[in-house]
């Protein structure tokens, strides 16, 4: 322990309840960020108990301590170099034989261990009886019986956890597990050794490094390696590999995993029994209909419709709130402030910017609800054994579909996630289509043209955007594996956890996590970027008019000012009428030959065949540093040649920019597909390690996006000819 107090380590298999767990012992005492070097997201909290002042770390979910993903490397990285004072291994009473492999590599490294039997509830409901104080005092380590769902067990925990940190808890001792006799020999030559370098022999417990080299975990060998007399030590190593080799006629990976799970087995066999009213579980009723090969399918896609049209109709009220404050922002600046570059800036560039963006907070909101609701039941690992199938036809397995899954979230840490595929293979062919699934970014663009061009029918129009991004991920897998990426997936089995009834605490702080990225991102990158826009969409000031618009202007305010008689009501809204054309005319090529206006002339021939105009073509170019940008530079660029009328409102404005609906819907596949963010593309080329599978992947993306939009507006130009 150190003036931190407490430090505590949450470790534990995925889909054991451990994240749940964190958030009842820290509410919402947390912090969020990324581990040093890498992208993994690290959570940690407080907790006040007993005097005690508990740092509570929440480790990436883990099978082995023999690392091989990212997320293996940082959880065993933290216990084993970190040393927190008590390590709690969360595990799924319901499925104890798999969860206790992990609880009993943490045993073989003598720490300071609690066993938190999570969801005794859903063990108690399938029939299965256990001891736990029988299996405490065999494994050696107290175990605290929990229902983290419920918030029942964590004060005893929290209690155990001190005790065990001041070395005054009963049951806690370290034992050996015993590998059988051939093995336990070749473990002791190699512990001796260790033993007899003080370098090594200080790092690690020996026995349990030991058991690591002859498993041949490749990062254990390249520390030993880096010491002095390591050399030694891996030639008794390959000796003792060799002579087990030789024995057993099997390598020593499987000997020791089979000695653990026999271990497992026989502590199980004294402890547990099923019930004679075991039975099939709800679960397993609820599978029998969501992972069916026939109905599987329609829900899944039901599942993500309904999803998509909450987010919408749900969403609207909010967004409507939001809208009016922002007007009122806007209205209220207009009418306060002094004319000049200081209110521009405020009006067109801030709040045209951030506030275009801030509207559409709750349709990401409601989304990241909805994903963490299926999260959290169950039902997207079931979702990730339905794409199985449709993966294999792609030469990946359903494991693929994982990162692709929190594409819909954000490109980044799904590109990132690659690195738990095992083969270089698989992690290109699923980097390449992993654009396609539109983040959560993308959305504001959807929502803002959907309800401008589709009202009534925004939900559909956003789902279909969605299907088409899947579908083209699909295509462009199938083509990739038929011509660079040839060959099959390797193997992989798919948990599905048992469905749980998440917990309101846990889906808000997830809600909430989101939601501080996004607004962070208007904070900052969206902030940013409209400020420049403004600046580049408002200057140079002198310019060339090609009509005297200010001579136009004098000549109808005179008019206006004589207008006197009958019909003075007639005439006067015939002349405003006038003066806002006049007004719209002029804001208009002033914006043309500004300098985003000058850019955006420069890309408008290779955009023209798509109905975009220049201003759509200046919204692509800026969403390359972020989506959200697109919005807001559309926000900026478009209202300010609309200053009249409902001047705040930016629906109104594009549709009287005169788009049509096919070359909104359109612009919004273009978006889907045109290019990452730079983050993204900086990700994918961390993540490829070249660069020309970067350039490779943003050149398909560019192409790709032009051949969907060309196609969509011709193919609805078409279709009304047709009629």
């Amino acid at each position: 322990m150190d003036n931190e107090g407490i430090v505590l380590a949450l470790a534990g298999n995925p889909n054991a309840g451990k994240t749940t767990l964190f958030n009842q012992l820290t509410g919402a005492r947390q912090k969020v960020g990324n581990w040093a070097g890498v992208t993994v997201e690290k959570k940690e909290g407080v907790r006040e108990h007993k005097g005690a002042r508990i740092r509570v770390v929440d480790l990436p979910g883990i099978y082995s301590l023999t690392a091989y993903s990212v997320e293996e490397v940082v959880s065993r990285d933290f216990i084993l170099d970190e040393r927190p004072d008590v390590v709690v291994d969360v595990l799924d009473a319901s499925n104890l034989e798999r969860n206790l492999y992990l609880a009993t590599q943490l045993i073989e490294f003598n720490i300071r261990l609690v066993f938190a039997m999570n969801m005794v509830d859903v063990a108690q409901a399938r029939g299965m009886a256990t001891d736990y104080d029988q299996l405490a005092r065999l494994l050696g380590v107290p175990i605290v019986k929990t229902v983290g769902t419920k918030g029942e067990g964590i004060e005893e925990l929290l209690d155990t956890v001190i005790k065990v940190a001041r070395d005054k808890d009963p049951i806690a001792r370290h034992i050996h597990i015993h590998y059988g006799q051939e093995i336990e020999e070749e473990i002791k030559k190699i512990r001796d050794g260790l033993k007899a370098i003080p370098d090594i022999a200080n790092m690690y417990y020996p026995r349990w490094t030991a058991v690591k080299l002859i498993e041949n975990d490749p990062l254990i060998k390249k520390t030993i390696i880096s010491t002095s007399d390591g050399r030694s030590i891996l030639e008794q190593v390959d000796k003792s590999r060799v002579h087990l080799q030789t024995i057993f006629e099997d390598d020593p990976e499987t000997l020791i995993a089979e000695a653990r799970y026999g271990f497992i087995s026989g502590a199980l066999k004294e402890t547990t029994r099923l019930s004679a009213v075991a039975k099939r579980t709800l679960s397993d009723h609820i599978d029998r209909v969501l992972t069916n090969r026939v109905f599987g399918f329609p829900f899944f896609i039901l599942f993500i419709y309904l999803l998509f049209q909450g987010t919408f109709a749900i969403g609207s009220y909010p967004v409507s709130w939001i809208q009016s404050a922002v007007e009122f922002m806007a209205h209220t600046s207009e009418r306060f402030l002094p004319n000049g570059d200081l209110k521009d800036l405020i009006i067109n560039g801030i709040i045209g910017g951030v506030g275009g963006v801030l509207v559409f907070l709750p349709n990401i909101v409601l989304l990241f609800l909805g994903i963490s609701l299926f999260e959290d039941t169950g039902y997207m690992a079931r979702a990730a054994f339905l794409m199985d199938r449709v993966m294999h036809t792609l030469g990946l397995h359903g494991k693929s579909f994982i990162p692709l899954l929190m594409g819909f979230g954000c490109n980044v840490p799904a590109v990132m996630a690659t690195r738990t595929l095992e083969t270089r293979r698989d992690r290109l062919l699923t980097i390449l289509i992993n654009p396609l699934m539109s983040c959560s970014a993308r959305l504001p663009v959807y929502v803002l043209l959907a309800g401008a061009f589709f009202p009534g029918s925004e939900g559909n129009v956003i789902f279909a955007v969605y299907v088409i991004g899947i579908v083209l991920a699909v295509l462009m897998g199938q083509f990739f594996k038929r011509t660079l990426f040839r060959g099959e997936a390797a193997p992989f089995v798919l948990e599905l956890p048992p469905y749980r009834l998440p917990t309101v605490k846990s889906l808000l702080i997830h809600m909430w996590d989101k939601a501080k990225v996004y607004l962070q991102k208007m904070g900052g990158v969206v902030f940013a970027f409209s400020v420049v826009i403004w600046f580049l969409g408002a200057f140079p000031k002198n310019i060339q008019y090609s009509q005297d618009y200010r001579a136009q202007e004098a000549t109808i305010k005179k008019e206006l000012a004589d207008v006197g008689g009958v019909g003075v009501d007639s005439a006067r809204e015939r002349l405003e009428k006038r003066l806002q054309e006049i007004e719209g005319a002029m804001a208009h090529e002033h914006m043309e030959q500004s300098y985003i206006g000058r850019m955006g002339r420069a890309i408008e021939p290779m955009l023209k065949p798509l109905g975009f105009d220049w201003r759509l073509g200046v919204s692509l170019l800026t969403g390359i540093v972020a989506k959200e940008v697109v919005v807001g530079t559309m926000g900026v660029l478009f209202k300010s040649e609309n200053p009249e009328g409902d001047s705040y409102g930016l629906k109104y404005a594009l549709r009287q920019s005169g788009l049509t609906p096919a070359t909104a819907f359109g612009f919004m596949i273009f978006v889907l597909i045109y290019m990452p963010c730079i983050v993204t593309v900086a990700a994918i080329w961390k993540e490829t390690g070249s660069t020309g599978w970067t350039v490779f992947a943003v050149s398909y993306l560019l192409v790709l996006a032009w051949i969907a939009a060309f196609l969509i507006r011709f193919g609805y130009i078409a279709l009304r000819g047709f009629a």
